[in-house]
């Protein structure tokens, strides 16, 4: 749920203040994870060693990504990067580069050893409890960076440019290089993630990184609430625990009822938990 809550974090930053919509973003969280795998399985890299590294390559591709995006808006821009999202999982399978992603096979990681030794209420760290650790540690990274970078210049001139681009312009604030910019950071959050989720689950394969884990992550920064930065962790839990409830209330249609569950809280919340939240927050004060 951490790890997606990155993820939802990257696209919300695109989304919810950027105000482009993207349904590719699990392209970038797949790249991510095959930066971590390659470097890990072929290079015997760190596997911390790897997460800048994805966070470096996908912010790159995200500003090749955004390129297009500078002329592309709307639903235009959302099957821009859903084709995307389609593509990388099929250009994983390609055999040209087989021999360092394991094609269909996908590969096998181990799991990084714990950097010390300890024990709390009667029970070692081991590996499990060392990743969780170490994942949440990035987390709070991440979201306390996020929160610097939209309460700053950049981030005001992010909301700007999604409010009025015309005044924003008209500011001396450079539509292009922000847009482009906006999108490169937005993808290397989902990187980070998808080099944390590699590392957690040891294992990738291109049929992990399916197309609906793109939609997902939107439903996710829905459900949490656009342009709220601790609303990726309300949309996280959602798409990671919603399923298998939904799941154990219907065995012959789960998505059928994940489906009325997510349009009931569209219903009951259309600004996400966040946005339910400060409404009964300012019902409070009042």
């Amino acid at each position: 749920m951490i790890i997606y809550a990155i993820a939802v974090l990257g696209l919300n930053l695109l989304t919810g203040y950027g105000g482009q919509i993207s349904l590719g973003h699990g392209a970038f969280y797949a790249i991510g994870a095959y930066t971590a795998a390659v470097l890990m399985d072929q290079a015997s890299f760190s596997p911390y060693a790897t997460i800048p590294v994805a966070a470096v390559v996908c912010f790159i591709s995200g500003v090749l990504m955004g390129f297009p995006a500078l002329r592309l808006g709307g639903h235009y821009l959302a099957l821009a990067t859903f084709a995307l999202a389609m593509a990388v999982p099929q250009l994983l399978k390609y055999k040209g580069i087989e021999a360092y992603t394991g094609g269909v096979q996908g590969i096998v990681l181990s799991k990084p050893e714990p950097l010390f030794e300890m024990e709390f209420l009667g029970q070692p760290l081991s590996e499990d409890r060392w990743m969780y650790y170490f994942v949440l540690i990035v987390a709070v990274l991440m979201f306390w960076l996020a929160n610097n970078l939209i309460k700053g210049r950049i981030g005001r001139a992010i909301v700007a440019i999604r409010d009025q681009p015309i005044a924003a312009s008209a500011l001396g604030v450079q539509l292009a290089t922000v847009k482009t910019l906006t999108f490169g950071v937005s993808a290397a959050y989902t990187g980070v993630a998808g080099a944390l989720g590699a590392i957690a689950v040891a294992y990738v394969a291109p049929d992990s990184f399916h197309s609906f884990l793109s939609i997902s992550f939107l439903v996710g920064a829905v459900v949490g609430g656009l342009g709220s930065i601790p609303g990726a962790l309300f949309g996280a839990a959602f798409i990671q625990f919603i399923p298998n409830v939904a799941d154990e209330i219907s065995k012959s249609a789960p998505w059928a009822v994940y489906g009325a569950i997510l349009i009931a809280l569209i219903y009951v919340a259309p600004g996400g938990v966040m946005g339910m939240l400060n409404k009964l927050k300012k019902g409070d004060a009042k």
